[in-house]
């Protein structure tokens, strides 16, 4: 990025966790980024609340449910006016269950968890790309790596915060129903949002990214059998080597925290 440039980034499920701590790191170690944080309680997320009052100017403060897609559009028509454009949209918004834990059997499975779930994850990081990737569109190759010997070049980047339990071959343990079936969808998502947003000469990459098991509210009930164990900062300042890493011959690919390649 260069000295004069002022990249825009969008976190979508900023009040804590993984998505507060992209906030915070983006913040710090580039100077020259607006970053607009959204969430679906902006009153409620006290921390957040504390970083835009230490970063009023460029920290953007938005209130967006991901599973209402008129808030969505909102929210696009408001950035693309203030902004013009987006150069990295990390969508981070998750729910385990509305239980607070993963069903374990087939018996603990039901309608209301199983659609909550998918709303909040895939189909909300989906309906994201829909108002946001026009945006994208035109983005300004912040992020990500230019390849010397590519004719085209990149735009923005999608990242959407996936799983390792949305890979599909990688299951050998079952479980889980919701969260390993909305991760997978997701992934679904980014690998149709890559083909669509890849056409033309600037496209917009799109990538999946497993955090690792981070400590966070979502994981902490089952800290006990990890054995490899992320903090935030951790985590997210690996996700973002990853990001700064990307050409667009990853677009529509499922990472690691060390970019290591998944199977979908």
């Amino acid at each position: 990025m260069s000295a004069t440039s002022i990249a825009t980034v969008l976190v979508q499920g900023a009040s804590r966790g993984i998505g507060l701590q992209f906030c915070r790191t983006l913040l710090s170690r580039q100077p020259n980024t607006c970053v607009i944080a959204t969430c679906r309680n902006p009153n409620q997320a006290d921390d957040l609340q504390k970083l835009l009052a230490d970063e009023p100017e460029r920290l953007q403060v938005l209130q967006v449910d991901v599973t209402e897609e008129a808030k969505i559009k909102a929210a696009a028509e408001e950035v693309g006016k203030r902004h013009g454009r987006l150069d990295l949209l990390i969508n981070c918004a998750g729910v385990l269950h509305p239980s607070g834990r993963g069903e374990t059997s087939l018996r603990d499975v039901n309608m209301q968890g199983l659609m909550e779930t998918c709303r909040t994850i895939a189909f909300g990081p989906l309906l994201m790309g829909k108002h946001f990737g026009q945006l994208l569109t035109k983005g300004t190759a912040m992020f990500g790596t230019h390849q010397p010997d590519c004719k085209r070049t990149h735009s923005g980047i999608m990242a959407n915060i996936s799983a390792k339990v949305g890979s599909i071959t990688d299951n050998g343990l079952g479980g889980w129903y919701s969260y390993r079936m909305s991760k997978a969808a997701l992934n679904m998502a980014t690998k149709n949002l890559s083909i669509e947003l890849g056409r033309g000469r600037t496209p917009v990459i799109c990538v999946s990214l497993h955090p690792g098991t981070v400590d966070t509210d979502l994981s902490r009930p089952y800290h006990k059998n990890v054995k490899s164990l992320f903090t935030t900062e951790d985590s997210v300042k690996k996700l973002l080597s990853v990001v700064d890493s990307l050409t667009v011959d990853d677009t529509g690919k499922f990472f690691t925290y060390n970019k290591e390649l998944l199977p979908f």
